[in-house]
């Protein structure tokens, strides 16, 4: 069962996440798409992910979950010590959340935003996005 990775686009932190995830997901659970594309926009429509929602979304199962679930979620499955923090899930959302939440806040600030270039995956990697 592939999960799905919902991303924006425009965010260096979100591009480079998306990297981290594909060096460390060498079985390929997850597949992407960026928010602003057309296929992100409908599955936010068929999931009801909130228009507000401009970050990290896992699909799974057949639920959307977003903020610290979905990076939790996320951390599960890849390879090395990072299924280590999925105990985190434990901590209640509103905490786990108000650390993802700030930041989110302050991801373009830090990090960039996109403007024209943007990365050209390999072969393999781009069977990875739809």
């Amino acid at each position: 069962m592939k999960r799905i990775v919902l991303f924006d686009g425009e965010c260096n932190f979100c591009n480079s996440s998306v990297q981290f995830i594909i060096k460390r997901d060498p079985v390929a659970h997850f597949l992407f798409a960026s928010l602003q594309s057309e296929k992100g926009q409908e599955l936010t429509k068929k999931y009801k992910i909130p228009e507000d929602v401009d970050s990290l979304v896992l699909i799974e199962n057949g639920r959307a979950y977003t903020k610290s679930s979905a990076a939790l979620r996320i951390a599960k499955k890849l390879d090395g010590l990072w299924h280590l923090l999925f105990p985190f899930i434990l901590v209640p959302r509103k905490i786990r959340d108000a650390g993802y939440d700030y930041l989110a806040k302050n991801r373009f600030k830090w990090f960039g935003k996109k403007e024209v270039a943007c990365m050209l995956p390999s072969p393999d990697e781009r069977k990875r996005f739809i």
